[in-house]
């Protein structure tokens, strides 16, 4: 259990999200967040320097991501900071939130900023030199599409995983359409109200079109309409699978910004003193080889066995959802309602940048569990390599 790591009450932000190819697509992943955090950190009149410690976030590499921690640090005015850029597919955002508080806890650091980007439009295309293949061919590699189609490990796409998992379980086609159409009811509360909900974290981006012209982007693109006659139109991805392209996931672009500090620099920079975000444990976990939705469930429990609480202590449950599978094989091993988290929003309908993914669901998971007054916020999620993270946190 950790004990000496808060974050501020609002001392986080989360960018709207862009389906690929959208208005995004072609700004460098880096400079927009460090832009973003450069404005966010300005509104609320926070001095950059303030900070000891950056961890940057990312898994598509973007144009100097050689230099990535260090480099978004000064853009941002903290130039008298080292960092060190942490990359773990849809667990980055955990994990950086993680390392944070360690450092916390053992008064390494005093004062964190993590920033967590990605931009999977445009993914980079590598070449390596191969002088021993016919003719000198090199050997290649598209960044994103490559790795979504192929696990080098288990030798299947992510959505076989999906498939493995739901055969396995049980999960049935019914039940995924049933979710996913839950998962959007769930993302329209938070538009209620003029999007009173996401107004409470979410802070707009400003795309460069030109040295003279900016794009100002203030809510999510690309989000698809919903329902159950247009979820049974649809044709499962693969031939014998359970998911359609409505029950999974879209690849985007955004960024995340999250503060992890002590406790009483936290009074200090929170928009409400009396609201207190203790990080309590991190959970990890590694299933089976080509089952990836299953490393949540171990990880959840390793991070509720690590803040010694029972899931029936949890306030509010957010998870990292690419595939409708997902959530229901997690109800299914906790025995919780599957209906009864990821309100306000999930991944599976507003998209998946990878490195701010899951630090969006943490933030969206604070704000809803200090609607309600305070208690455990538990966030759980799969990642690459048939891993999982998860972490708990307490609103009080």
């Amino acid at each position: 259990m950790l004990t000496k790591a808060f974050i501020p009450y609002r001392g986080y932000y989360s960018s709207p999200f862009a389906r690929w190819q959208g208005s995004m697509a072609n700004a460098n992943a880096i400079i927009l967040g460090a832009e973003t955090t450069k404005r966010w950190l300005a509104e609320k009149n926070w001095d950059p320097k303030m900070f000891d410690y950056h961890f940057l976030g990312m898994t598509v590499h973007q144009h100097r991501m050689f230099y990535g921690s260090t480099w978004s640090a000064a853009m941002i005015g903290a130039t008298g900071i080292p960092g060190a850029t942490v990359m773990q597919a849809c667990s980055t955002s955990t994990t950086c939130v993680y390392q944070a508080s360690l450092g916390i806890e053992t008064g390494y650091y005093q004062n964190v900023y993590c920033m967590m980007v990605d931009r999977c439009s445009n993914g980079p295309h590598t070449v390596w030199p191969n002088p021993m293949g016919p003719g000198g061919e090199v050997e290649s590699e598209n960044w994103l599409m490559d790795n979504f189609n192929k696990d080098p490990w288990a030798g299947n796409a992510m959505i076989h995983t999906a498939e493995n998992v739901s055969k396995e379980a049980g999960v049935t086609r019914e039940q995924c359409d049933e979710v996913a159409l839950r998962r959007y009811e769930q993302y329209t509360d938070a538009l209620a109200d003029d999007s009173a909900f996401q107004k409470r974290y979410m802070f707009p981006v400003e795309v460069r079109l030109s040295k003279k012209k900016t794009l100002l982007v203030e809510a999510d693109e690309g989000i698809t309409e919903t329902t159950k006659e247009g979820l049974a139109k649809l044709r499962p991805v693969l031939p014998d699978g359970v998911h359609t392209y409505g029950a999974q996931t879209h690849p985007g672009d955004g960024n995340v910004g999250i503060t992890v500090t002590t406790r009483e620099k936290a009074k200090e920079l929170s928009t409400d003193p009396g609201v207190e975000i203790q990080v309590i444990s991190y959970g990890y976990a590694r299933a089976k080889k080509g089952f990836m939705a299953m490393a949540v469930v171990p990880a959840v429990k390793m991070a509720l066995e690590k803040a010694s609480i029972s899931i029936d202590e949890v306030k509010a449950v957010k998870t990292h959802n690419p595939f409708a599978a997902n959530d229901i094989y997690l109800a299914q091993e906790m025995n919780i309602d599957v209906n009864g988290f990821n309100n306000y929003g999930s991944p599976l309908i507003f998209g998946h940048p990878q490195g701010p993914t899951a630090g969006r669901c943490i933030i969206e998971g604070i704000e809803e569990v200090a609607m309600m007054g305070g208690g455990y916020l538990l966030f759980g999620g799969c990642a690459a390599g048939d891993t999982g993270a998860a972490m708990v946190l307490k609103i009080g």
